[in-house]
């Protein structure tokens, strides 16, 4: 069963979708998945209108939703997870580095492993302190080790 949320957000990029578009993005972002064709543009407008839709997500709702998408393995609706992570930097917390750590593991592409770890991971970083911020650099440091900030990491 999924979100309305996730429904809303699967439609609208799937409505978005260009079969040229798809076939170009597959080609040139490979990575093992499906592509709508959807354009950048109207992943960040379908996340944009989703949390308009649903002002009363939680920061646990909304980290769920961003796994709910990531779940299936879609390049837009992993990009409009990362989008959503995104918005949400200000309210993460230490905890969900667990869940990056997974969505990072499974990204496979340099497209959606940048833009977790430059935008999403690497901010709420520099937003921690004390215990949480060595625990987060801990996670971080083995990160970098693996290779998964620099794309290595292949799933």
């Amino acid at each position: 069963m999924t979100t309305p949320a996730a429904d809303f957000i699967d439609r609208t990029l799937q409505m978005e979708a260009s079969e040229e578009r798809a076939s170009a993005d597959a080609e040139r972002i490979g990575g093992g998945l499906r592509f709508y064709g959807a354009s950048v543009g109207a992943v960040r407008g379908a996340v944009r209108d989703a949390r308009r839709r649903h002002p009363e997500l939680t920061h646990d709702e909304v980290t769920a939703l961003a796994s709910e998408l990531w779940s299936v393995p879609v390049f837009e609706r992993r990009l409009a997870a990362v989008v959503l992570l995104q918005g949400q930097v200000p309210t993460l917390l230490v905890s969900d580095f667990t869940r990056l750590e997974q969505l990072l593991r499974s990204a496979g592409v340099r497209e959606l492993i940048d833009p977790l770890m430059t935008d999403v991971a690497l901010p709420l970083l520099d937003r921690l302190d004390g215990v949480e911020a060595t625990r987060a650099r801990r996670i971080v440091g083995r990160w970098e080790i693996e290779g998964l900030m620099h794309g290595g990491s292949r799933g």
